[in-house]
């Protein structure tokens, strides 16, 4: 078994930050009317701006492949070219399209060599999937190097005309031309960009570097019903059913493509699973919270924090709040792409002394997924 470090990290923010003012400026208002959800949900998640692949008449700027090269490219130099690359495993929730993969659509814009594909689809935890993949390749012996990204473009996703059939829809019907809560909620939760990160099997000779000592994930999709999802809806008895078995004419109509959130689902499960799986984790690992010196939790919301912070109290993981390292205010929830992003800052931040250990931390509310990476600065 051979050592895994990550030995460089990259970012890619597409165009200028965006305000909260200006958000629907470049989402667009649904049914001409600003959103009164909008400055509820602002308020709890803190978030004062994010990134959007479009400019304010809609337009894209970038594909979500075009966000996870632009971050990529920013790893070689003539230490490590594009050449010497062996492995791409790249997650996104967002992708371009449904076929081809992701991580195929990237490596054609790369343009580089034959290299080894992954692609890891699931919504946050696809970015530390396709870590574990890297992670497990240099890991066995199968590759020396692997290029492991994260990335997101869902601005086109939340934009107002995506909805503009459903509530023609609900006005023939004579009904509240509002969009269900569920839709509203993430439009104003969600943003763009890609991370990135070069895993060698060797630390790197300049500068510091992240030796990864293990990974974990956990999954309850076993026992709880689906929260977040796109490309379905849910059904009373709470399956869902797929874009597939609906007709052309219901895709527009019921905003199928949209993404979608059980709240409800989201308060009573996410908070309990997470500590759950993470005192799970670091126990497994026979690790306390005195063998972690940066915390970097990915939430979706600031609204969790307080709530992390207590469950895990009592849990015994007490985590000071100087060890907690959050860019969520700054750099919007990225989904896949935050943990990439958070790390990449923590870097290039200049805090870092060899011996430090960080500890990661990845839910999904999809179906209520988690995922863990515990590294040591070297």
């Amino acid at each position: 078994m051979f050592d895994v470090y990550i030995t460089k990290a990259a970012k890619y923010l597409p165009n200028e930050a965006v305000s909260n003012d200006e958000m629907e400026a470049y989402l667009g208002l649904i049914n001409d009317t600003a959103s009164k959800a909008r400055r509820i949900i602002l308020r709890n998640n803190k978030i004062t701006s994010r990134y959007y692949a479009v400019d304010k008449t809609g337009k894209s700027t970038h594909t979500n492949a075009e966000l996870t090269r632009n971050a990529i490219v920013q790893l070689f130099d003539e230490n490590f070219t594009d050449q010497d690359v062996e492995v791409l495993s790249c997650g996104t929730s967002s992708p371009d399209v449904l076929a081809p993969s992701h991580a195929a659509m990237v490596h054609g814009l790369l343009k580089n060599r034959s290299v080894e594909l992954n692609s890891s689809m699931g919504i946050c935890c696809s970015g530390m999937n396709a870590l574990k993949y890297g992670f497990l390749s240099i890991r066995s012996g199968n590759s020396k190097n692997a290029i492991c990204t994260g990335s997101e473009k869902v601005s086109t996703w939340l934009s107002s005309p995506k909805y503009k059939h459903e509530i023609i829809n609900l006005k023939n019907l004579e009904e509240q031309p509002i969009i269900a809560f569920k839709k509203d909620f993430l439009r104003w939760m969600l943003s763009d960009g890609a991370g990135a990160f070069l895993l060698e099997n060797k630390p790197s000779n300049n500068g510091i570097s992240l030796k990864i000592e293990w990974m974990e994930a956990y999954s309850y999709a076993f026992e709880l019903e689906t929260c977040m999802y796109a490309g379905g809806d849910k059904l009373e008895n709470g399956e869902i059913q797929p874009w597939s078995d609906y007709h052309p004419e219901q895709w527009l109509k019921e905003s199928v493509f949209a993404v979608k959130q059980d709240v409800k689902l989201l308060d009573e499960f996410i908070l309990p699973k997470g500590v759950e799986s993470m005192s799970d984790a670091m126990a497994k690992h026979n690790i306390t919270a005195e063998d972690v010196d940066y915390f970097l939790p990915h939430v979706s919301s600031h609204f969790f924090v307080e709530g992390l912070k207590k469950g895990l109290n009592e849990k015994g993981i007490v985590l000071t709040d100087e060890k907690w390292f959050m860019n969520l205010l700054r750099v919007g929830n990225v989904g896949s792409a935050s943990i990439y992003i958070a790390l990449e800052e923590l870097i290039n931040s200049g805090k870092l002394k060899k011996g430090e250990r960080i500890l990661l931390s990845v839910p999904e509310s999809g179906r209520f997924s988690f995922a863990y990476a515990y590294l040591t600065v070297c």
